[in-house]
C-alpha cells in the first residue's frame, strides 16, 4: 500500500481503510478484483481527472463545463439511430413521470405503492395489446438484458446450449447479450442473405440441441424480416423457441411477430415516449403468451389483479410472486434487481395518448419517410443502398460509388451541422429517419452528400487529367 493519497471526497482511499478492507476479504491487492477483466481493456494508467476542487461552486461550474461540450440531437439536424432514437415526446408524458407520486426507478413496494403498480398495470395491459401478446413484464434495466433474459429462458425451458442468430444484430446488443449468457449457451450466426435471414441456411443447422432461434427484426440496419412464420415453423419442428428482438414502434402498422409464430418477444420501449437525450432513457420488455411454461421463467416482477387480506377484495400488486428472486433468493431464475419502472409508466401514457390509431399513423409515416430517403439518397450518383429488404426508420447506403467514405461523410456534413448518419464499414453508412426529419430534411441531406459526390467526382476527374 504504497499510495498515501487521501482523497477528500471518499473516505475509503486512506491506507488505512484500504488495507483494512483487503484483509476482510482476503485480498493481497486491489488487482486481484480485476482478474477476470482482459489485460486489453484495463486502462493501465490513472484516470485523467482534475485535482479535487474543495469548493462546491468550484466543483459546479467544473461540471457545467463539461456538459457544455455536449450537443444534443434537437440542436442539429440528425440522422443518428442505431438503438437509440430520436422520436417526439409529448409534454404531457414529461409531465406526469416528473409527478413525485412516480419520480425513481424503483418498483415500489405492495404496502405503499398500490397507484404506482396501478400505472405499470396499464403499461404492460397497452404493451400486450400492440405486441399481441399475453403478459408482458415490468421494464428491465434495457432490451439489452430483456434479450439476453428470453434466451436465457429458452435455454432454461429446453433444457439445450445452442442458439441460431438469424439476424443481423447490434454489436454492442450482441456483445452484451454473449456476456450475459456465454456460460450456459452458444451463439451461433447464421449469415444473412440481402439483409435478412436465410431461411435455407437457417433451417440446414437446425437440429434437436437448439434451444432457440434469434431473429432480429427491424435489424441492426432496419431491415424488416419477411420470413417469421417459415422460421417459426422451421423452428418449432424441432422443438426449438422463437425469441423475436424488436422494437414495438411499428406495430401500430406491421404484424406483430406473436402473430408470425414467435414465442417469446422482447426489445426496448425508448422509442414509446422516453427522450434519446445523450444515449437515452431505456428499458427492456418481455413478452409471451398465457402459458405457465413460459411465465413461470421469467424472472422480472409482474404487476397484476391479486387478492388481499380482505375477503373479495383485490388489488395491484405482484403475479406469480414465487418464481422471483426476491422470494427465492439465490434459488431464483435470475437475479432481479431494481426494475426501469420509471419508464414503463413513460410508455403506458405515451401509448394511452396514441391510441391504435396514433400507432397506425405514426407505422405508416415511419415507412413512408424511410422509403423517400432511400430513393433520395440512391437517386445520387454513386450512391446505392445496402440491401432490397423493407426497411423501417433505418437504412444503410454505399457510398464507394461517389468515391467517398462513411467517415468522411460524416466529418465534412457534421461541419454543415448535419448528423448524417453512423458509418458501419469504410464506405457504409447507416441512415435514421423519424416523424422528427421531415421531408425538407431528407432532401437537405441528400443534396448535402449529392454535392460532396460531386465534388469527389471532380477532384478525381482533375486527377486523371494530370
Amino acid at each position: 500500500m504504497t499510495d498515501s493519497f487521501v482523497h477528500p471526497y471518499i473516505p475509503n482511499t486512506a491506507p488505512a481503510t484500504k488495507q483494512a478492507m483487503l484483509d476482510a476479504v482476503g485480498a493481497a491487492s486491489i488487482d486481484e478484483f480485476y482478474a477476470d477483466v482482459p489485460a486489453e481493456l484495463r486502462l493501465g494508467r490513472a484516470l485523467e481527472l482534475p485535482a479535487p476542487l474543495v469548493a462546491e461552486q468550484d466543483l459546479a461550474r467544473h461540471v457545467r463545463g463539461l456538459l457544455a461540450k455536449n450537443r444534443s440531437t434537437d440542436e442539429r439536424l440528425s440522422f443518428l439511430g442505431h438503438g437509440t432514437y430520436h422520436h417526439y415526446v409529448p409534454a404531457v408524458v414529461d409531465e406526469v413521470i416528473n409527478r413525485s407520486e412516480f419520480l425513481t426507478a424503483y418498483a415500489g413496494e405492495p404496502y405503499e405503492d398500490h397507484g404506482r403498480f396501478q400505472a405499470l398495470f396499464q403499461y404492460q395491459s397497452l404493451m400486450a395489446e400492440l405486441l399481441a401478446m399475453d403478459v408482458v413484464n415490468v421494464p428491465t434495466y434495457d432490451g439489452y438484458q430483456a434479450t439476453a433474459t428470453s434466451l436465457a429462458m429458452a435455454g432454461r425451458i429446453t433444457g439445450r446450449r445452442r442458439v441460431l442468430v438469424a439476424s443481423d444484430v447490434l454489436p454492442a446488443k450482441s456483445s452484451k447479450v454473449l456476456d450475459f449468457v456465454r456460460v450456459h449457451l452458444d451463439l451461433e450466426v447464421v449469415p444473412t442473405v440481402n439483409g435478412t435471414a436465410d431461411v435455407a441456411g437457417l433451417a440446414a443447422r437446425l437440429g434437436d440441441d437448439v434451444a432457440a432461434v434469434w431473429v432480429e427484426t427491424p435489424s441492426v440496419t432496419g431491415a424488416v424480416e419477411a420470413s417469421l412464420r417459415a422460421i417459426a415453423d422451421a423452428a418449432h419442428a424441432v422443438g426449438a423457441i422463437l425469441v423475436v428482438g424488436t422494437d414495438p414502434v411499428g406495430y401500430g402498422v406491421l404484424t406483430p411477430p406473436a402473430e408470425q409464430g414467435a414465442d417469446i418477444v422482447c426489445g426496448d420501449i425508448q422509442s414509446l415516449g422516453l427522450h434519446q437525450w445523450y444515449g437515452g432513457a431505456h428499458g427492456g420488455f418481455i413478452a409471451v403468451a398465457d402459458d405457465p411454461t413460459f411465465i413461470m421463467e421469467m424472472p422480472s416482477r409482474l404487476f397484476g389483479l391479486a387478492t388481499t387480506d380482505v375477503p373479495g377484495e383485490v388489488g395491484f400488486g405482484d403475479v406469480a410472486y414465487e418464481r422471483t428472486s426476491f422470494a427465492l433468493r439465490e434459488e431464483g431464475k435470475e437475479w432481479v434487481g431494481t426494475a426501469a419502472a420509471l419508464w414503463g409508466i413513460a410508455a403506458g401514457v405515451y401509448l394511452a395518448l396514441m391510441g391504435p390509431q396514433g400507432m397506425r399513423e405514426l407505422g405508416e409515416l415511419l415507412l413512408a419517410r424511410t422509403r423517400y430517403a432511400q430513393q433520395r439518397l440512391a437517386a445520387v450518383p454513386g450512391v446505392a443502398l445496402g440491401d432490397d429488404a423493407l426497411h423501417l426508420r433505418e437504412f444503410t447506403i454505399d457510398v464507394s460509388g461517389a468515391g467517398l467514405t462513411a467517415q468522411g461523410v460524416v466529418e465534412a456534413l457534421r461541419r454543415d451541422g448535419i448528423e448524417p448518419g453512423v458509418p458501419l464499414g469504410v464506405h457504409t453508412l447507416a441512415v435514421c429517419v423519424t416523424e422528427l426529419t421531415g421531408q425538407a430534411d431528407l432532401d437537405r441531406l441528400a443534396a448535402a452528400i449529392g454535392a460532396l459526390a460531386e465534388a469527389s467526382t471532380d477532384t478525381t476527374t482533375q486527377e486523371t487529367r494530370a
